[in-house]
Order: C-alpha cells, then structure tokens, then sequence
C-alpha cells in the first residue's frame, strides 16, 4: 500500500469505494488526513472502524477540504457531472484520480503508462513481464486490476506501470509518465466523453505531465493515432512510431517479424503462441518500444518475450478437447476486440452477446466466413442474430452454460480440423455477470467440467 502524506493533517474528500476508492481511503489515513467518504451505494453501510467520516457527501465540510477524489467510474463531465463533482467545481475544490496520488507520493520511481481502446491488458502485463525478467523493480496495476494506490512503494530504480483508462486520464493534473504508451483508438465511451473528439482528448491527457526526456511511444496503425504521433513529433516531443502493419522509423511487426529500426535488429514472434495475431504484434512492438526506452537490451527483451505467459480473459487457452480449441476471451467487450479474436483462427463456434455496445456487430461482416455456427446469449442475442441472419447459422442460446455445451456438441460432431469454440462476446457482460472476469471465470469453469466428462468417459 502507498502511504499519500501530501495531505497530512488536512481534510480531504473521497467519493467512490470500489477497489481504487477503498485504496484510497487506506493510503490516505495512512499519510495522516482526515478523510471523508461515501458511495451512492452506501446509504446503509455500517460505521467504519478505521477513522474515515463516512457522510453523504452533502454533508461533508467542503469549505475545509484540499481536493476530492474521485473513482473513475463516477462521470465526470458527461452525460453530466455527477452532483458531487457540481459541488467541488462551486466550491473550487480539486478533482483529481488515484494515479495522480501515486505519482505524487513516490517521485522516485519511474512510470510507464498505457492506454488506447484495445490491448492495454495485454501490453500492459507484457511490459511488467519483460521488466521483472530483466531484473528491475517493478509494480503493475490501475486500471488492469490492482489499484494504484494498493501497489507496493519503490525506490528510485523501481518502474511502475500503469494501465490508465480514458476516465483516469480525464482526472491528471500533473502526473508525469517517462514513457507514454498510446496503442490504438476506436470509438468508445462516447456516453462518458459526448464524441470521439472527447475521448481522444481524455487519452491525450497520458501525454500532458511529459518533459523533454520523456518518450512518447505512439502506435499508428488508425488515422487518430497517427495523427496524435504527428502532432507530438511537430511540438518537438520524443516519439518512437510503432506499426503492426507498416515500416516505421522506430519499432515495427510485420508478418511476424518485429523489427527494432533503432538497433537495426530482427526478432521472430511467429513461435510465441501468446503474442499471434496483427493485434497482438501491436501490443509486442509497443511493449518493446517502451522497454527499450528504459534502457533494456533488446535480447533481454525478446527472451522475456518468449516466456510470456499471456493475459487471463484475453485469448486464454483453455482446454483443448478431441481436437478442440476452446478460448477464452471474455475481455473482448466491443467488436474491435472481437475482431482480434476471430482473425487468427478457422472453423469458430462462436459464443457472442451480453450488453450491446454502439454499432453492435456490423463492423465484422468482413470475418463472418470464419465463423461455422454463433451461439448467442444474454441481452444482444436478437439485435446479433438480425446481423447475422442469412450470413451465419446461428442458436439463441440465451445462457453461457446452454451455448458452451451447445458449440462443444456441434464441434465435436463436425470434427473440423482446427475449430475453435470462441467465447468473444464483443459485448459488456453486466446483463448476467458482475464482470468480463467473472464471466470468463465462468466459461473456464463450463470447459473444465466439459473436461472432466472427457475423462469420465474414456
């Protein structure tokens, strides 16, 4: 846990206690301020044993307090500020993030951090990865999972990286970052922005707190990143470019191939099964780009590459059964991820639906030939089977148990060479789970049992 001592003795207000929001009440007691807190969702919680003024934020001494923190999830300015950000802008009190505490608390440490629409689990962990195989000091978390202020203090030889949404970004003040990390953008979170003008500008926030020997390292591979990296090239910024799709004068992957323009060396990703795919390559040369820029060989980096154990959730590997693949991608929340995860294989029994996001899934006509049969579930099977209907044989499975045991029976049957029964549901999972975790927890779970029948039966 970080100890946050900027506030000592002073009266600062938290509004949010989910994972970030509790880490931040304890690191904030911890460096001595007299904390106020509360959640929508706490009207009838108990009393708190550990000093925090649990009060309805209304009731909270805003004339006294130094800043409000506030959890990302809590909407900042769209679809309109929350009443408690109202207050704090009246009152002409501070909004600021978790992150921002951290990077105030250690100064000492380095930071990595990561953003972009799709990958930032994966390039994420991989960084952390291949710093701890290279023997430096190194925390992992924010929006990944662990939050920032749960992570362990380090010294000046120490890196942190940090995964940071669009909503964490949006509350930075003057958080610097030695290496920024932009992967990609498509529209999302359009609710919580108002346009894609808004979102890039929220993730453009990763850049803001940068000096002169920082690095911006910036994958170009859509039209807004590619202008985002220009634009920091003409304002004199250090940029390192990196493509899963063209040459670029700084780390680059194609057909497998990474290429390292800044050492003129080649290093070949085609035998590392966590690291297939276009996507996938992006990530590596991200990930290599960044890491290079922390003073790692690029041989270290490259045998760390290859001992990469992937990403839970993120075309995970689960069992493979008579022949069968069975993967998890519970991660893929929108259609640009699900779009990752269809390209790779042939011959997918593919699990699809949950909460619909914007555009469902018309953007994956092109990939459609890939898919044998699709079993859809929870609240977008209808508006899914209309896009496929006449294009892909499909089955209303309704439940995620129905449609694993439904794909393993056609799979099996068929007994295509290379099929692969695909959980990308290209949707959020809050219709029938509390989380992309725990619906791929799940998943894992129906497979393992599908595994253990297997055994049973031989």
């Amino acid at each position: 846990m970080i100890a946050v001592t900027e506030y000592k003795g002073q009266a600062i207000g938290v509004f949010g206690l989910g994972k970030a929001g509790e880490a931040t009440v304890a690191g904030l007691v911890a460096g001595g301020a007299e904390v106020y807190a509360w959640d929508d969702k706490t009207a009838d919680a108990p009393a708190r044993t550990d000093g925090v003024n649990l009060v309805p934020f209304q009731e909270w001494p805003w004339e006294k307090l130094s800043a409000l923190v506030l959890s990302p999830g809590v909407p900042l300015t769209h679809p309109q500020p929350h009443a408690v950000v109202k207050i704090a802008m009246k009152q002409g009190c501070p909004v600021l993030g978790d992150v921002e505490l951290l990077c105030r608390a250690q100064t000492k440490a380095r930071y990595v951090a990561i953003t972009g629409t799709n990958g930032k689990s994966t390039t994420t962990t991989l960084i952390g990865h291949i710093l701890k195989e290279a023997g430096v000091p190194v925390q992992v978390g924010g929006n990944l999972g662990t939050a920032a202020l749960s992570l362990e203090p380090l010294g000046e030889d120490g890196v942190y990286v940090i995964e940071t949404s669009s909503y964490q970004l949006d509350l930075l003040h003057t958080a610097r970052f030695h290496v920024a990390v932009w992967l990609n953008i498509t529209p999302d979170h359009i609710d919580r922005h108002g346009d894609i003008g808004g979102y890039v500008a929220a993730k453009k926030n990763i850049f803001c707190g940068q000096q002169a020997t920082d690095t911006a390292v910036v994958a170009v591979d859509d039209e807004h990143s590619n202008h985002t990296a220009d634009q920091l090239h003409a304002a004199g910024r250090k940029v390192v470019y990196v493509s899963s799709q063209r040459k670029t004068g700084g780390v680059y992957v194609l057909d497998g191939i990474l290429h390292d323009f800044l050492s003129q060396q080649r290093f070949d990703l085609r035998g590392i099964s966590t690291l297939t795919g276009r996507h996938n390559w992006q990530n590596a040369a991200a990930a290599y780009g960044a890491c290079r820029m922390l003073g790692i060989a690029p041989e270290t980096i490259y045998k760390a590459m290859q001992s990469f154990a992937g990403l839970r959730h993120r075309l995970q590997l689960v069992a493979t059964l008579r022949g069968v693949r069975f993967i998890n991608d519970s991660k893929a929340t929108n259609a640009d991820a699900t779009q990752h995860a269809l390209a790779p294989y042939e011959h997918i029994y593919w699990i699809a639906g949950g909460k619909a996001k914007e555009g469902g899934i018309e953007s994956l006509q092109g990939l459609f030939s890939k898919i044998t049969h699709a079993f859809l579930i929870g609240e977008a099977k209808n508006s899914f089977a209309h896009t496929l209907e006449g294009l892909v044989p499909y089955t209303h499975s309704g439940t995620l148990e129905a449609a694993v045991a439904q794909a393993a029976q056609l799979a099996f049957a068929e007994g295509r060479e290379g099929a692969v029964v695909l959980l990308s549901p290209a949707c959020a999972s809050f219709d029938q789970f509390k989380s992309f975790e725990h619906r791929g927890d799940v998943f894992c779970e129906l497979v393992e049992k599908l595994a253990q029948g297997e055994t049973d039966a031989a």
